[in-house]
């Protein structure tokens, strides 16, 4: 049976580089975050986050992710609304997903909000990627031409890496490429013994 290898971090953190690492390397990856920004687009969730949150967050029939994030991040009990509407399609998206890599001893499934979701509970192994805060911070500034505020906004609606760190099988810090290329060889390595021993 496919184990399935949560992958999480704070925003700015590098889950993705770390993610297309794995990937490099034949392993099946499932970015939740960009799988969510698709289904975002389905007439179905339009239609839902429209109920919640009037035509405001829309910009010519489209959904505006810019606008639409000021308001949750700054609102946690809208940002629960968008998620009850979010989570559980994405759920049903990885599911069908997984179905179609059943062949495979492993898969990584990368979330910023893997614990809050309640995803990792389906995860057999979680690997959770850190950075200090200036770092990641200015990581999301270049990356999203966004507000220092609104990244700590962002920041504050997810869990510290204290919170992630006891729960986690791996941490990666992932400072430099050299240490984070290391960390990603040496997990990979563990994975192979432990596929030999099942």
């Amino acid at each position: 049976m496919t184990k399935i290898i949560g992958l999480t971090g704070g925003i700015g953190s590098g889950k993705t580089t770390v993610a297309k690492y794995f990937e490099d390397f034949g392993i099946p990856v499932y970015i939740a975050d960009d799988e969510a920004r698709k289904i975002m687009q389905s007439s179905e969730i339009i239609i839902a986050v429209k109920d919640i949150f009037g035509d405001t967050v829309f910009e010519n029939e489209k959904l505006n992710r810019a606008e639409l994030a000021k308001i949750v991040f700054s609102d946690s009990l809208k940002l629960e609304k968008l998620n009850n509407i979010v989570h559980p399609a994405v759920k049903k998206h990885f599911e069908h997903w997984l179905l179609q890599h059943k062949n495979v001893p492993y898969v990584i499934y990368e979330a910023a909000i893997l614990f809050e979701s309640g995803s990792y509970k389906n995860c057999d192994l979680i690997i959770t990627v850190t950075a200090p805060v200036e770092t990641r911070i200015q990581r999301v500034l270049e990356r999203d031409k966004t507000t220092r505020e609104l990244i700590s906004k962002r920041m504050d609606a997810q869990w510290t890496d204290e919170k992630r760190i006891p729960k986690s099988d791996f941490v990666i810090e992932n400072t430099s490429i050299e240490t984070t290329k290391f960390e990603i060889d040496r997990i990979l390595k563990i994975l192979k013994i432990k596929q030999k021993d099942t």
